[in-house]
């Protein structure tokens, strides 16, 4: 049942993704031409800031922001996460057309999430004779299976919804999005989290220690962090973009006693409804994670 239910909300993700754009602005080409597909990797929050900005040189502010935070590698000239996508967006297109672009279908979409997956077995589905043919993709590296059925006859494959997936895969499409992959079964991502203080006029970042790994040095655990801010108002605007450097140094018996790291920020902010995208980066191979909070004053 679990697996079923998880389905019904993967379906619903895929078909929001579907959707035309929420209305709120009219948009020029380019940006229309980028949000088409851009959206499928947009978090909601994305599409609310996008959807809401006023003009096209806030929009393209917008999109080199969009595919600077999905960079895995700032330091090269090419953007491999953006490339990346496009190149399996043109194999969805390709290979799995059914009456639409490839990149709608479902067998598309999860193509273009996870990659091509490490095992396909196709084959008659013998349990139920409205169904034509069955697809399963296996992928080792997420631990995630996933059924895809042909009721047609026709090639048209979508996710069975009465079988489900094995494994998380909405935690997987939403790591997909921020440009997160996985890359061996012993890999952690990196997590955090974020708050505002009032009071203190600070933002506090907080990092399970769990999810770090450190280097010895000097009799100490060290890690050092680069955050990058970036905050929207709630109508789309950006308000403000900045990056700040963080240093932990600490023996190993006090890290041992620690749940985790706490950073924080002076900033002021006024009453308000606020976007922080926040993007940390861990250096020394420790990482690097990104996510979207709303903070309301």
């Amino acid at each position: 049942m679990k697996y079923q239910n998880l389905t019904v909300v993967i379906l619903a993700v895929l078909i929001s993704m579907s959707c035309g754009i929420s209305g709120k602005v009219s948009l020029d080409p380019e940006s229309r031409k980028f949000y088409e597909t851009a959206r499928l990797i947009m978090i909601k929050e994305e599409k609310d800031i996008f959807n809401h900005l006023p003009d096209r040189e806030s929009r393209q502010e917008f999109i080199r922001d969009f595919w600077a935070k999905r960079d895995p590698d700032s330091e090269t000239e090419e953007n491999e996460f953006k490339e990346e996508f496009f190149g399996r967006i043109e194999y969805a297109n390709r290979y799995f057309r059914e009456g639409i672009p490839g990149w709608k279908t479902d067998r598309g979409r999860v193509f273009i999430y996870l990659g091509p997956p490490d095992k396909i077995d196709q084959r008659p589905y013998i349990n139920d004779p409205s169904v034509k043919g069955l697809v399963w993709w296996g992928y080792y590296r997420y631990r995630i299976g996933i059924e895809f059925i042909d009721t047609r006859g026709d090639g048209s494959y979508v996710i069975n919804k009465h079988m489900g997936s094995i494994g998380n895969l909405l935690w997987a499409i939403e790591k997909a999005k921020f440009g997160q992959t996985f890359i061996s079964y012993g890999s952690k991502y990196l997590d955090f989290d974020i708050r505002f203080d009032r009071e203190r006029k600070e933002i506090e970042i907080s990092i399970p220690v769990s999810s770090l790994s450190f280097r010895a040095e000097d009799g100490l655990l060290k890690a050092d962090f680069e955050f990058k801010f970036f905050i929207n108002e709630k109508g789309g605007l950006k308000r403000d973009e900045f990056t700040r450097l963080r240093s932990f140094a600490k023996p190993e018996d006090d890290v041992l006693q620690l749940e985790e790291i706490i950073f924080n920020f002076p900033y002021d902010l006024k009453p308000g409804k606020y976007y922080f995208d926040v993007l940390l980066i861990g250096k020394d191979g420790i990482g690097k994670a990104r996510k979207i909070f709303t903070i309301k004053l």
